[in-house]
């Protein structure tokens, strides 16, 4: 059974279609990017899979839960109730870090694992210790956002959404907002979580990490996916669109 099933999936925005027709699954461990042009989709995705925006229709579907069916052609979801315990299946890890600004390193990595999940206090702070040593941020606990660089910022936001214990980590463009002698940092501990064993959906424009991290490739464009396949299969397609996409960013 697939982790993340999404199945025909729609969505429009003042009358434009943005996702025409999306289908796509994600098993356990599977680290799936997803990449393509501005304008193709891939953050509007990225939303309706994590809940931030409501699909028109098609299907979502975790671990064998469903979030919603399609029902005469319009997505009909699941209670609030049952919606908010499907969420904790997955993490999110924003372009612009959303830290909040008056809370410290280690107080943004615990709140929501205590507050929402209930889970004990001092079990949660030796578990966010953990998480900044794996970053390398044991030293930046008692640091607040704005005293930390892009770079350290984008590593607290990964350290918070795993403190979540997630089964599934979703990634929008996540150095995008950063300088690029810091892009390095992020992506080098976004491939060491790979020993974790989370899946992980990653929409980047890296495309060198995104052939070397990725069991799958999924190449968007106009809102449909034009390749779904290994990276070997996506970065040696013969597809006209998919080699100038390609090409351009590996320059």
């Amino acid at each position: 059974m697939s982790l993340l099933s999404m199945k025909s999936v729609k969505k429009s925005f003042d009358g434009v279609e943005i996702l025409k027709g999306i289908s796509l699954e994600v098993n356990e461990g599977e680290i799936l990017s997803i990449i393509g042009p501005s304008g193709s989709g891939k953050s509007t995705l990225l939303r309706c899979a994590t809940l931030l925006e409501d699909m028109d229709d098609g299907e979502l579907d975790y671990g064998g839960n469903a979030v919603c069916k399609s029902v005469d052609g319009k997505s009909v979801y699941e209670s609030q109730t049952k919606l908010r315990k499907i969420s904790e299946y997955f993490g999110l890890v924003f372009q612009n870090f959303n830290l909040f600004p008056h809370m410290n390193v280690l107080q943004n990595i615990c709140d929501a694992p205590i507050r929402v999940q209930k889970r004990d206090k001092e079990s949660v702070k030796e578990e966010a210790f953990a998480l900044l040593k794996k970053m390398g941020l044991e030293d930046r606990a008692g640091a607040y956002p704005y005293q930390l660089s892009g770079g350290q910022s984008q590593r607290v936001a990964i350290a918070r959404a795993l403190a979540l214990n997630p089964k599934i980590l979703f990634f929008d463009e996540p150095t995008s907002a950063l300088d690029p002698e810091l892009t390095g940092e992020v992506l080098r501990v976004i491939k060491s979580l790979s020993d974790l064993k989370i899946a992980m959906v990653i929409v980047t424009h890296e495309m060198a990490f995104a052939r070397e991290i990725s069991d799958k490739v999924i190449f968007m464009s106009d809102g449909i996916i034009v390749e779904y396949g290994t990276p070997e299969e996506v970065f040696a397609s013969n597809n006209e669109r998919t080699k100038n996409f390609i090409g351009a960013l590996s320059k």
